[in-house]
């Protein structure tokens, strides 16, 4: 016999969901918590923070591949993969036009079919999908297209800070656009800069969020 109690929160297009299933074994959680590393699509690379013997993270991320490369799903992929203390699994997505509320929920049931099937987190999880909060910092290249127009500020790592307005990507750079002024004489003259920035040298990119007309 199997029961299943479940409740969902709608929350920054988060679905929560509790399933509980009875079984007749359980497994140790301590063989679980881990952390898939960011901005690595293939899953190849992961860190647990206790044991490998079974690296639930680079099975989550093997299946989200797997479902980003159906037509539908295409513009999708996944931004962060972690499993918390407490049985829950943290799952962070985003697309090329901005993820949406439908497909973080169409993904959110995919992955419930094989925890439920597999058993991977024994008899009680939780699991949670959804998207980047507007203060998450910008982590792939994939993640730019979309805001430009709008202002970012952004780190470098040799420490330097630029503020501008987006208006360029490639695979590996992008380029801002802000005005300086500066006196020269009794007249005051505005520069416009475009500095084109590398990616790879980039430390962190967020988007200033502005409420004014």
């Amino acid at each position: 016999m199997i029961r299943r109690n479940r409740f969902r929160r709608y929350q920054n297009f988060t679905l929560f969901y509790a399933p509980c299933k009875l079984q007749i074994y359980s497994l140790p959680l301590q063989s679980f918590y881990g952390k898939a590393v960011r901005g690595n699509p293939g899953g190849s690379l992961f860190v647990l923070s206790k044991s490998t013997d079974f690296p639930l993270t680079e099975k989550i991320i093997d299946l989200l591949d797997a479902k980003f490369a159906e037509p539908e799903f295409q513009d999708c992929f996944w931004l962060d993969v972690q499993l918390h203390p407490g049985n829950k699994l943290e799952i962070i997505l985003d697309s090329d036009t901005g993820i949406s509320f439908n497909t973080c929920r169409q993904i959110s049931r995919y992955l419930e079919s094989y925890l439920d099937e597999e058993g991977w987190l024994g008899e009680k999880y939780t699991l949670e999908v959804g998207s980047p909060g507007v203060d998450r910092p910008l982590e792939r290249q994939r993640q730019y297209p979309k805001h430009i127009g709008r202002k970012l500020e952004v780190k470098m790592k040799d420490g330097s800070t630029y503020t501008g307005k987006l208006v360029a990507v490639s695979d590996s750079t992008i380029t801002l656009e802000y005005q300086e002024r500066r006196k020269e004489g009794k007249k005051r003259i505005t520069e416009v800069h475009r500095p084109e920035l590398a990616l790879a040298e980039v430390a962190r990119a967020k988007v200033k969020i502005s409420f004014s007309k």
